[in-house]
């Protein structure tokens, strides 16, 4: 199990109840509380003033930030109110407490632009923090894949592309016109310099970019999507279209060939769960991920963050036992949906029509 600390100030004794539930349900789930700022922290539970709101500055990719704030306003809308707070401090997920003289609602505000509930009643305070750390817990427990190895051999007729790329670009267009790429939120409108600075280090990204798609070039090799980019329109190889030749599992690292006079960028997070895909199914050509929703599909029951080894099983898990792995559709939860199919085009002929885009928060 891994290491989890506290960060910020407790405001009032509420949070001290708070934290001290918390830290009773994670160690009794074996993790341990760092004793030591320098140790390899998992999870990091950032206890914020929503009045002067301070960031954890990680310093490792794989800890996870989880702010809790609390106010005593009942806002009009969680999402407007929470999300700005989300993204200010950093975070993979905000717990945004609504406390009045009576009671009070925790609300799970996510990345993905979605929040949830997660009631209280007197008396119950053991289901309670059950069920908060159910939601924390893929956190906790998560390996993420987001390191890249640029290789600069891609050969010399593909460095300006091909007809796979050429499909790529034409598929976010159709996305995009289908409104199905959200629209990023506006983080460099919230985050001061530095931290913009400090997240484009961190993540390799230049704005919260959602959403993927992949086609297989080879055997073992695919085009995938970059981070971050514009995927309306998927145009510089090694920076929007990358290519995927492999994975190297003792420094669980993506491997890409890139051409040697661009800079690149980093290949999309959920790289290692189209890695599982296409190693597994040879048949599978081309996979979409999308932030939308479809009725009566399988899903993942734990809603594991992206570009983890956790969620990229979960998904491969389903896939292959879909009543036909080259053309499954499958549920994320409080996600969206990862989509495969011999081709991309066979791909929108099946979704088109059935797409939900608001994804169900549960």
């Amino acid at each position: 199990m891994g290491n989890y600390a506290f960060y910020g100030e407790f405001q009032n004794d509420f949070q001290k109840w708070f934290a001290n539930g918390l830290n009773q349900k994670l160690a009794a789930h074996g993790y341990r509380l760092a004793e030591h700022p320098d140790q390899d922290i998992r999870l990091v539970l950032n206890f914020a003033d929503p009045r002067s709101l301070r960031p954890y500055r990680r310093k490792a990719q794989a800890t996870y930030v989880v702010t809790v704030v609390e106010t005593d306003q009942i806002p009009d809308n969680i999402l407007k109110n929470g999300y700005p707070m989300l993204i200010r401090t950093l975070s993979n997920l905000l717990i945004y407490i609504v406390r009045t003289p009576e009671t009070f609602d925790t609300y799970f505000v996510t990345l993905e632009q979605g929040y949830y509930k997660v009631p209280f009643q007197t008396g119950q305070e053991e289901t309670f923090f059950d069920k908060i750390f159910e939601r924390l817990e893929p956190l906790a427990a998560s390996n993420l894949i987001i390191n890249n190895d640029f290789h600069p051999d891609l050969p010399e007729e593909l460095q300006e592309g091909d007809e796979i790329t050429e499909q790529i670009w034409k598929a976010g267009q159709k996305i995009e016109a289908m409104n199905l790429w959200p629209a990023p939120f506006p983080i460099q409108e919230i985050l001061p310099a530095e931290d913009f600075r400090h997240v484009k280090r961190l993540y390799g990204i230049g704005g919260l970019s959602y959403g993927n798609l992949s086609a297989r070039k080879t055997k073992d090799r695919f085009w995938m999507s970059g981070s971050g980019v514009n995927k309306g329109d998927l145009r510089k190889i090694g920076q929007d279209i990358l290519l995927i030749k492999g994975f190297d599992e003792k420094r669980n690292t993506m491997l890409l060939s890139v051409p040697p006079e661009v800079q690149p960028r980093r290949v999309s997070v959920d790289a290692i769960e189209h890695w599982m895909i296409y190693t597994e199914h040879p048949q599978v050509g081309a996979i979409v991920h999308i932030h939308a929703w479809m009725e009566g599909i399988p899903s993942t029951q734990i809603n594991y963050p992206c570009g983890t080894v956790e969620l990229a099983k979960s998904v491969a898990d389903l896939v292959r036992n879909a009543e036909d792995p080259s053309r499954a559709i499958i549920g994320l939860k409080n996600h969206g949906l990862t989509i495969t199919g011999k081709d991309l085009d066979d791909i929108f002929e099946r979704i088109e029509g059935r797409i939900i885009p608001q994804v169900p928060m549960t």
